[in-house]
Protein backbone atom coordinates (compact mmCIF):
# COMPACT_ATOMS: atom_id res chain seq x y z
CA UNK A 1 0.00 0.00 0.00
CA UNK A 2 2.76 2.17 0.33
CA UNK A 3 3.95 1.62 -2.69
CA UNK A 4 0.84 2.77 -3.98
CA UNK A 5 -0.96 5.61 -2.07
CA UNK A 6 -3.22 6.59 -4.77
CA UNK A 7 -4.49 3.30 -3.58
CA UNK A 8 -4.65 3.66 0.13
CA UNK A 9 -6.08 7.42 -0.44
CA UNK A 10 -9.15 6.11 -2.92
CA UNK A 11 -10.16 3.35 -0.30
CA UNK A 12 -10.47 5.64 2.34
CA UNK A 13 -12.70 7.76 0.38
CA UNK A 14 -15.00 4.74 -1.07
CA UNK A 15 -15.09 3.38 2.54
CA UNK A 16 -16.40 7.09 3.94
CA UNK A 17 -18.46 7.27 0.74
CA UNK A 18 -19.93 3.97 1.09
CA UNK A 19 -20.75 4.85 4.65
CA UNK A 20 -22.20 8.47 4.03
CA UNK A 21 -24.47 6.59 1.32
CA UNK A 22 -25.73 3.85 3.63
CA UNK A 23 -26.46 6.97 6.50
CA UNK A 24 -27.61 9.99 4.31
CA UNK A 25 -31.04 9.76 4.11
CA UNK A 26 -31.72 9.12 7.85
CA UNK A 27 -31.98 12.30 8.87
CA UNK A 28 -34.00 13.38 5.72
CA UNK A 29 -36.46 10.57 6.76
CA UNK A 30 -36.65 12.31 10.14
CA UNK A 31 -37.72 15.39 8.85
CA UNK A 32 -34.43 17.46 7.91
CA UNK A 33 -34.29 18.10 4.28
CA UNK A 34 -32.09 16.95 1.36
CA UNK A 35 -31.15 20.74 0.82
CA UNK A 36 -30.37 21.57 4.13
CA UNK A 37 -28.34 18.78 4.01
CA UNK A 38 -26.26 20.49 1.36
CA UNK A 39 -25.60 23.35 3.80
CA UNK A 40 -24.16 20.94 6.57
CA UNK A 41 -22.16 19.55 4.06
CA UNK A 42 -20.64 22.73 2.88
CA UNK A 43 -20.05 23.15 6.68
CA UNK A 44 -18.22 20.17 7.14
CA UNK A 45 -15.94 20.97 4.30
CA UNK A 46 -14.25 24.02 6.95
CA UNK A 47 -12.41 21.80 9.02
CA UNK A 48 -11.30 19.28 6.42
CA UNK A 49 -9.77 22.09 4.93
CA UNK A 50 -8.31 23.87 8.03
CA UNK A 51 -6.83 20.47 8.37
CA UNK A 52 -5.20 20.44 5.01
CA UNK A 53 -3.72 24.00 5.37
CA UNK A 54 -2.09 22.74 8.24
CA UNK A 55 -0.43 20.19 7.05
CA UNK A 56 1.50 22.46 4.02
CA UNK A 57 2.09 25.17 7.04
CA UNK A 58 -0.97 27.31 5.67
CA UNK A 59 1.20 27.72 2.59
CA UNK A 60 -2.31 28.58 0.35
CA UNK A 61 -2.11 28.51 -3.53
CA UNK A 62 -3.03 32.31 -4.12
CA UNK A 63 -1.57 32.83 -7.70
CA UNK A 64 -4.34 33.72 -10.48
CA UNK A 65 -4.30 29.85 -12.20
CA UNK A 66 -5.04 28.37 -8.70
CA UNK A 67 -7.35 30.59 -7.85
CA UNK A 68 -9.59 29.50 -11.64
CA UNK A 69 -8.59 25.05 -11.19
CA UNK A 70 -9.96 25.53 -7.57
CA UNK A 71 -12.82 27.63 -8.36
CA UNK A 72 -14.02 25.25 -11.44
CA UNK A 73 -12.85 22.29 -9.69
CA UNK A 74 -15.31 23.08 -6.85
CA UNK A 75 -18.26 24.81 -8.56
CA UNK A 76 -18.55 21.31 -10.97
CA UNK A 77 -18.87 19.14 -7.44
CA UNK A 78 -21.14 21.61 -5.43
CA UNK A 79 -23.32 22.30 -8.87
CA UNK A 80 -23.90 19.10 -9.67
CA UNK A 81 -25.00 18.23 -5.98
CA UNK A 82 -27.74 20.87 -6.56
CA UNK A 83 -28.66 19.59 -9.78
CA UNK A 84 -28.95 16.17 -8.82
CA UNK A 85 -31.43 17.45 -5.87
CA UNK A 86 -33.72 19.41 -8.42
CA UNK A 87 -33.61 16.09 -10.92
CA UNK A 88 -34.59 14.09 -8.02
CA UNK A 89 -37.92 15.91 -7.77
CA UNK A 90 -38.64 16.20 -11.23
CA UNK A 91 -37.47 12.59 -12.43
CA UNK A 92 -37.09 9.02 -10.88
CA UNK A 93 -34.38 8.23 -8.81
CA UNK A 94 -34.18 4.56 -10.63
CA UNK A 95 -33.35 6.43 -13.97
CA UNK A 96 -31.46 9.63 -12.63
CA UNK A 97 -28.93 7.60 -10.90
CA UNK A 98 -27.60 5.29 -13.26
CA UNK A 99 -27.10 8.29 -15.56
CA UNK A 100 -24.70 9.85 -13.25
CA UNK A 101 -22.51 6.99 -12.03
CA UNK A 102 -21.72 6.39 -15.43
CA UNK A 103 -19.57 9.87 -14.84
CA UNK A 104 -16.51 7.95 -14.76
CA UNK A 105 -16.36 7.38 -18.49
CA UNK A 106 -16.25 11.28 -18.54
CA UNK A 107 -13.39 11.12 -16.98
CA UNK A 108 -11.87 8.51 -18.69
CA UNK A 109 -12.24 9.82 -22.33
CA UNK A 110 -11.18 13.10 -22.01
CA UNK A 111 -8.42 11.71 -19.71
CA UNK A 112 -7.02 9.94 -22.77
CA UNK A 113 -7.58 12.72 -25.20
CA UNK A 114 -5.71 15.22 -23.03
CA UNK A 115 -3.75 14.07 -20.92
CA UNK A 116 -2.84 10.43 -22.52
CA UNK A 117 -3.39 8.58 -19.67
CA UNK A 118 -2.52 4.88 -20.46
CA UNK A 119 -2.51 1.49 -18.72
CA UNK A 120 -2.22 -2.02 -18.50
CA UNK A 121 -4.57 -4.59 -20.29
CA UNK A 122 -5.70 -5.67 -16.87
CA UNK A 123 -6.56 -2.27 -15.73
CA UNK A 124 -8.72 -1.63 -18.54
CA UNK A 125 -10.59 -4.75 -18.27
CA UNK A 126 -11.22 -3.67 -14.57
CA UNK A 127 -12.09 -0.26 -15.59
CA UNK A 128 -14.51 -1.92 -17.89
CA UNK A 129 -16.27 -3.98 -15.05
CA UNK A 130 -16.47 -0.89 -13.03
CA UNK A 131 -17.94 1.05 -15.18
CA UNK A 132 -20.74 -2.13 -16.22
CA UNK A 133 -20.89 -2.60 -12.50
CA UNK A 134 -21.71 0.62 -11.73
CA UNK A 135 -24.90 1.09 -14.01
CA UNK A 136 -26.07 -2.36 -12.41
CA UNK A 137 -25.46 -1.57 -8.94
CA UNK A 138 -27.29 1.76 -9.42
CA UNK A 139 -30.40 -0.21 -10.97
CA UNK A 140 -34.25 0.63 -9.03
CA UNK A 141 -37.21 -1.27 -9.75
CA UNK A 142 -39.62 1.15 -11.14
CA UNK A 143 -42.97 2.41 -9.40
CA UNK A 144 -45.90 1.62 -11.34
CA UNK A 145 -47.45 4.81 -10.42
CA UNK A 146 -45.13 7.04 -12.34
CA UNK A 147 -45.56 10.64 -11.07
CA UNK A 148 -43.02 11.79 -13.44
CA UNK A 149 -43.40 13.19 -16.76
CA UNK A 150 -41.38 15.48 -19.54
CA UNK A 151 -37.51 15.41 -19.97
CA UNK A 152 -36.10 18.43 -17.42
CA UNK A 153 -35.16 15.37 -14.75
CA UNK A 154 -33.07 14.15 -18.37
CA UNK A 155 -31.48 17.26 -19.13
CA UNK A 156 -30.57 17.69 -15.45
CA UNK A 157 -28.92 14.52 -14.83
CA UNK A 158 -26.68 14.71 -17.93
CA UNK A 159 -25.77 17.83 -16.62
CA UNK A 160 -24.60 16.56 -13.30
CA UNK A 161 -22.95 13.18 -15.70
CA UNK A 162 -20.74 15.75 -17.48
CA UNK A 163 -19.93 18.49 -13.97
CA UNK A 164 -18.74 15.25 -12.16
CA UNK A 165 -16.91 13.68 -14.82
CA UNK A 166 -15.22 17.15 -16.12
CA UNK A 167 -14.32 17.88 -12.21
CA UNK A 168 -12.18 14.73 -11.93
CA UNK A 169 -10.27 15.39 -15.02
CA UNK A 170 -10.05 19.22 -13.95
CA UNK A 171 -8.45 17.29 -10.51
CA UNK A 172 -5.89 15.89 -11.80
CA UNK A 173 -4.76 18.60 -14.08
CA UNK A 174 -4.97 20.90 -10.99
CA UNK A 175 -2.91 18.49 -8.83
CA UNK A 176 -0.12 18.70 -11.54
CA UNK A 177 0.52 22.25 -10.85
CA UNK A 178 -0.91 22.87 -7.19
CA UNK A 179 -1.29 21.15 -3.96
CA UNK A 180 -4.05 19.32 -3.03
CA UNK A 181 -5.00 21.32 -0.07
CA UNK A 182 -4.78 24.30 -2.13
CA UNK A 183 -7.45 22.47 -4.22
CA UNK A 184 -9.73 21.60 -1.35
CA UNK A 185 -10.01 24.71 -0.05
CA UNK A 186 -11.57 26.28 -2.99
CA UNK A 187 -13.83 23.64 -3.16
CA UNK A 188 -14.93 24.00 0.58
CA UNK A 189 -15.14 28.01 -0.86
CA UNK A 190 -17.49 26.68 -3.93
CA UNK A 191 -19.71 24.65 -1.77
CA UNK A 192 -20.58 27.69 0.70
CA UNK A 193 -20.80 30.37 -2.08
CA UNK A 194 -23.93 27.50 -3.36
CA UNK A 195 -25.22 27.45 0.16
CA UNK A 196 -27.92 30.44 -0.42
CA UNK A 197 -29.08 28.74 -3.09
CA UNK A 198 -29.75 25.31 -1.88
CA UNK A 199 -31.36 27.13 0.98
CA UNK A 200 -33.79 28.76 -1.45
CA UNK A 201 -34.67 25.90 -2.85
CA UNK A 202 -36.18 24.26 0.69
CA UNK A 203 -39.68 24.30 1.23
CA UNK A 204 -39.54 26.62 4.57
CA UNK A 205 -43.20 26.26 4.98
CA UNK A 206 -42.77 22.20 5.79
CA UNK A 207 -42.11 21.16 9.56
CA UNK A 208 -38.27 20.56 9.60
CA UNK A 209 -36.57 18.80 12.26
CA UNK A 210 -34.30 20.84 14.43
CA UNK A 211 -33.54 17.98 17.19
CA UNK A 212 -30.40 15.73 17.00
CA UNK A 213 -31.94 13.58 13.90
CA UNK A 214 -31.48 16.82 12.02
CA UNK A 215 -29.03 18.92 11.81
CA UNK A 216 -26.28 17.51 14.80
CA UNK A 217 -26.52 13.85 12.86
CA UNK A 218 -26.27 15.47 9.15
CA UNK A 219 -23.77 16.93 10.32
CA UNK A 220 -22.24 13.71 11.68
CA UNK A 221 -22.85 11.78 8.35
CA UNK A 222 -21.67 14.83 5.91
CA UNK A 223 -18.25 14.40 7.47
CA UNK A 224 -17.81 11.05 5.70
CA UNK A 225 -18.20 12.59 2.38
CA UNK A 226 -16.16 15.64 2.97
CA UNK A 227 -13.51 13.76 3.98
CA UNK A 228 -13.38 11.68 1.12
CA UNK A 229 -13.52 14.58 -1.49
CA UNK A 230 -10.26 15.59 0.13
CA UNK A 231 -9.32 12.27 0.12
CA UNK A 232 -9.79 11.60 -3.28
CA UNK A 233 -7.94 14.69 -4.21
CA UNK A 234 -5.33 12.87 -3.19
CA UNK A 235 -5.84 10.02 -4.57
CA UNK A 236 -6.04 11.65 -8.13
CA UNK A 237 -2.08 13.30 -7.55
CA UNK A 238 -0.66 10.20 -6.72
CA UNK A 239 -2.57 7.84 -9.39
CA UNK A 240 -3.65 7.74 -12.72
CA UNK A 241 -7.36 9.22 -13.32
CA UNK A 242 -9.01 6.82 -15.30
CA UNK A 243 -8.00 4.10 -12.66
CA UNK A 244 -8.86 6.20 -9.94
CA UNK A 245 -12.40 7.49 -10.72
CA UNK A 246 -14.07 4.27 -11.74
CA UNK A 247 -12.73 2.23 -8.62
CA UNK A 248 -14.35 5.02 -6.32
CA UNK A 249 -17.48 5.11 -7.55
CA UNK A 250 -17.57 0.92 -7.79
CA UNK A 251 -16.55 0.31 -4.63
CA UNK A 252 -18.61 2.93 -2.57
CA UNK A 253 -21.89 1.11 -3.37
CA UNK A 254 -20.93 -2.07 -2.25
CA UNK A 255 -20.51 -0.75 1.15
CA UNK A 256 -23.71 1.50 0.71
CA UNK A 257 -25.35 -1.66 0.12
CA UNK A 258 -23.74 -4.20 2.67
CA UNK A 259 -24.72 -1.36 5.12
CA UNK A 260 -28.12 -0.43 4.12
CA UNK A 261 -28.82 -4.37 4.04
CA UNK A 262 -27.82 -4.41 8.07
CA UNK A 263 -29.56 -1.31 9.04
CA UNK A 264 -32.83 -1.32 6.87
CA UNK A 265 -32.80 -5.66 6.59
CA UNK A 266 -33.18 -4.68 2.75
CA UNK A 267 -32.40 -7.70 0.56
CA UNK A 268 -30.90 -5.79 -3.02
CA UNK A 269 -32.17 -6.57 -6.14
CA UNK A 270 -30.95 -9.93 -7.88
CA UNK A 271 -29.23 -7.01 -10.98
CA UNK A 272 -27.59 -5.18 -8.11
CA UNK A 273 -26.14 -8.08 -6.54
CA UNK A 274 -24.39 -9.20 -9.59
CA UNK A 275 -23.04 -5.61 -10.19
CA UNK A 276 -21.32 -5.95 -6.33
CA UNK A 277 -19.89 -9.40 -7.93
CA UNK A 278 -18.34 -7.86 -10.94
CA UNK A 279 -16.87 -4.48 -9.02
CA UNK A 280 -14.99 -6.97 -6.53
CA UNK A 281 -13.78 -8.06 -9.76
CA UNK A 282 -12.97 -4.97 -11.11
CA UNK A 283 -11.17 -3.89 -8.07
CA UNK A 284 -8.79 -6.97 -7.97
CA UNK A 285 -8.04 -6.08 -11.43
CA UNK A 286 -7.32 -2.13 -11.29
CA UNK A 287 -5.80 -2.65 -7.34
CA UNK A 288 -3.06 -5.18 -8.86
Amino acid sequence: MTKRPWLLFALITTVFWGIWGALTEIPEKSGFPATLGYIIWSLTMIPCAIAGLAVIKWKLERDYKSVIYGMIIGLLGAGGQLLLFHALVKGPAYLVFPIISLSPMVTVIISIIFLHETTSKRHWIGISLALISILLMSYQEPHSDNKFGGYLWFILALFVFMAWGIQAFFMKIANNRMKAESIFFYMMISGLLLSPFAYMMTDISQPINWGFKGPYLAAMIQVLNAIGALMLVYAIRYGKVIIVAPLANAVAPIITIILSLIIYAVIPNPIIIFGMLIAMIAVYLIAE
